[in-house]
């Protein structure tokens, strides 16, 4: 690790496990908790619908504001600034889900983690990859990235045990407060490490012929928020909801402008454009399918999956907390389609 990685991959390894556990513990329940009856310990009591409606434009935000936030962590606020502005606003959006439940309130936390994450996610890695650019570390970058890769999946790991655990033993709002207390745990971590990194956190200089922020805005915020406005007002749903329409509609100025950085591109940088263009296809596709274990794939385990336990581990599960009791009832429920979406 001495010679053969920089000092500062713990550091950086423990802050992304600490960002993803908050993160990842927030998709688990996000759904369940959205339609949950309200009450003491209740949650939002929206139908099943409307919940995946906020869940798919929350995801779909996280999504897209990296696309800003890591231009202005090059250009404007440089890596380390952009980090903990990030890591703070998702810690104070994480801990406002579990304070507040007006949906105003509700709403505003979630702007806040989608604002953060577009800060924090490029920019962290970013930082990582500037560490490996030095020698003796470049060719060890690969092996750095998988290192740093299994802190994302052992926080996505641990985050599902003890949402469970403070979910069972003390609510909803006690669960989504730890992400953000993970969060900031993280951002202790990062600041212990900073002499390790700071010197790889030089923002690039403006070269001739780079696009300029006011281009990105004009040429593809402003038209993506215009055609998503015409897509949330247009009569009768497209593609299912006033959501998924504008979302759709929304995506068409940046397909665009993806599109037109390969054919304005000189003969000899078209096919490194053009590969990079079809990760970003390949790579849309897979997310837009893993990112269904929060919507269709919760849906299925909430209502089609029988999660009893055998006798002989109740007792001991429920001492942890791992477990709930339930009781049976009629009542109603909602119907869905054949592809588990509600109606």
């Amino acid at each position: 690790m001495k010679t053969k990685h920089p000092k500062g991959l713990p550091f950086l390894f423990f802050t992304e496990m600490w960002e993803r556990f908050g993160y990842y513990l927030i998709l688990g329940i996000f759904v369940l908790y959205v339609i949950e009856p309200t009450g003491l310990k209740g949650g939002l009591g929206l139908p099943d619908k409307t919940a995946d409606d906020i869940f798919g434009t929350y995801i779909a935000l996280t999504y897209l504001t990296p696309f800003i936030g890591g231009f202005l962590a090059d250009r404007v606020l440089g890596y380390i600034n952009s980090i903990y502005l990030g890591g703070i606003l998702m810690a104070a959006g994480y801990i406002g889900m579990g304070v507040f439940k007006d949906l105003p309130l509700f709403y505003g936390s979630l702007a806040l983690i989608i604002i953060g994450n577009g800060f924090f996610k490029p920019t962290i890695s970013t930082l990582l990859g500037n560490l490996y650019s030095e020698e003796p570390y470049k060719a060890n970058k690969d092996s750095g990235y998988n290192i740093f890769y299994m802190g994302i999946n052992i926080g996505a790991f641990i985050c599902n045990i003890i949402a469970a655990f403070m979910r069972n033993k003390f609510g909803w709002g006690e669960a989504f407060i730890t992400a953000g207390v993970g969060m900031l745990i993280g951002m202790v971590i990062f600041t212990i490490g900073r002499k390790h990194y700071i010197h790889a956190a030089q923002m690039k200089t403006v070269k001739e012929g780079d696009t300029k922020l006011s281009e990105i805005m004009l040429k593809v915020f402003v038209p993506a928020i215009v055609a998503g406005v015409i897509g949330w007002f247009i009569p009768n749903n497209i593609f299912g909801s006033d959501s998924t329409d504008a979302f759709i509609f929304a995506c068409v100025p940046v397909i665009y402008f993806y599109a037109s950085l390969y054919f304005k591109a000189k003969p000899e940088e078209k096919p490194s454009i053009g590969a990079l263009l079809s990760v970003f296809l390949i790579s849309m596709f897979f997310w837009a399918v893993f990112k269904q274990n929060g919507t269709a794939l919760t849906r299925w385990a909430n209502y089609y999956t029988d999660r009893s336990v055998s006798p002989s581990l109740e007792k001991p599960l429920e001492s942890i907390y791992m477990v709930e009791g339930k009781g049976y009832e009629d009542k109603e429920v909602p119907v869905y389609d054949d592809q588990y979406q509600s109606q």
